[in-house]
Order: structure tokens, then sequence, then C-alpha cells
């Protein structure tokens, strides 16, 4: 990845319904450039999708929370796929330290994260949560800088 791809990715995520034209001439380069970065991108997975982001909140989720999971032993492929079956669940992350999974969950209130986390101990694999409830977001996901430090 060089400078052009990085600012390339910026300008894409600032203004996320350009089009390639319109992309070229705010990076001043050839439009066929562009969409050979887009595509070069695109094929070593540094672009994983063109979809909008969605607010959880915005949709009826407005209770975030990072729920802990400590995994029975040898049973971590029967974990995450009672997981996977879980709509509220967004992303689950491997973990090293006394945790084994790390899963971002929303939930329409209190009551219904609590629901959710009695659903997932229903699981024999998982023998123990620990949760946390997000209160606000100061630094939302962001890779800009990450490019632009390069």
């Amino acid at each position: 990845m060089d400078d052009l791809d990085a600012r390339l990715l910026v300008t894409m995520r600032a203004h996320p319904r350009v089009g390639l034209t319109e992309l070229a001439r705010l990076l001043g380069v050839a439009r066929g450039t562009v969409q050979a970065r887009v595509d070069k991108l695109m094929a070593a997975g540094v672009i994983e999708d063109f979809g909008p982001t969605v607010s959880p909140a915005r949709v009826g989720y407005p209770i975030q929370a990072f729920v802990w999971l400590q995994i029975a032993q040898g049973r971590l492929a029967e974990a995450v796929e009672a997981l996977r079956d879980v709509p509220q669940i967004l992303e689950v992350h491997g973990t090293s330290g006394q945790h084994d999974l790390l899963c971002r969950v929303v939930a329409q209130s209190t009551d219904h994260l609590q629901e959710i986390i009695a659903h997932i101990l229903t699981s024999p694999a998982v023998r123990r949560t620990d949760s946390t409830i997000a209160l606000s977001t100061q630094i939302p996901y962001r890779i800009e800088p990450l490019l632009l430090a390069r």
C-alpha cells in the first residue's frame, strides 16, 4: 500500500457515495488509475465492503454492551456456532487472558440485554459471562489516522 492507496481509502470513507470519476478528480489522477487501485485493494482484502454503516440505536437497539465469555475447554467452535444464532451479537473476537471471547451486543433495553445473556448461557459450551454496558462512544471506529500515519 502506498500514499495514493491511503489517500484513496481516506477519500472513499469521507465521501462514501462518490463515483470513480469524482474520486479521480478529488485525487488528481486518472479514472482508470482509481479503478485499478480499487480493484487491487478489493482483491487484497483491504476493502471489505461498500455497505452503509447502520446505527443499531437508530433501528431500535440503543443499548450496547461488551460481553466477555469463558468457554468450556475444547468447546470454542460449539460456542461460536451458538453465538451465530443470536442476531443481537454484532461481533465476536477471540481474546487472550482470563476470557476466551469478547462479544459486542446490542439490545432494546437492559431487560432485553439480560435475556440475551441468559440465552447465551444456555449453551453448554459457555461457562461464564461478564458484561459491561457502554454509556457513550468517545471515539467511534476509525481507520483514517492509521492510514495517514504510514
